[in-house]
């Protein structure tokens, strides 16, 4: 009886292998599942990343408002006829009032040709 009893619990065995860590067990099953969610996450965040950037192409082709925008804050560009104002916070106008004025350039001298 004890023979048997030990022939059925290996033959369990052997058949629980497979199950749990053969090719297509539970454990590779969930392995693949986190894969898969994995990479429909890096998909969305694609997707909304080539949303973004078409909309952005569309602008630049279709609309002076984005290439206005570009020059003023990546070049610091400013129209004809407009005023510039830049208003500092206290740590930047402690640091400009603690840096002098660059000296002013050097004069010309106007010499009479003869």
């Amino acid at each position: 009886m004890r023979l048997i009893t030990l022939a059925l619990a290996a033959l369990l065995l052997l058949i629980q292998y497979p199950l749990w860590l053969g090719k297509g067990g539970w454990l590779a099953i969930a392995d693949m599942r986190s894969r898969v969610e994995a990479a429909r996450q890096k998909t969305v965040e694609l997707k909304a990343r080539n949303a973004k950037l078409e909309s952005e192409v569309r602008d630049l082709k279709d609309g002076t408002e984005a290439v206005e925008e570009r020059a003023r804050y990546e070049l610091g560009m400013i129209k004809q006829n407009e005023i510039f104002v830049q208003v500092l916070s206290k740590d930047e106008r402690s640091a400009a009032s603690v840096t002098p004025p660059p000296p002013p350039p050097p004069k010309e001298s106007k010499k009479k040709t003869q």
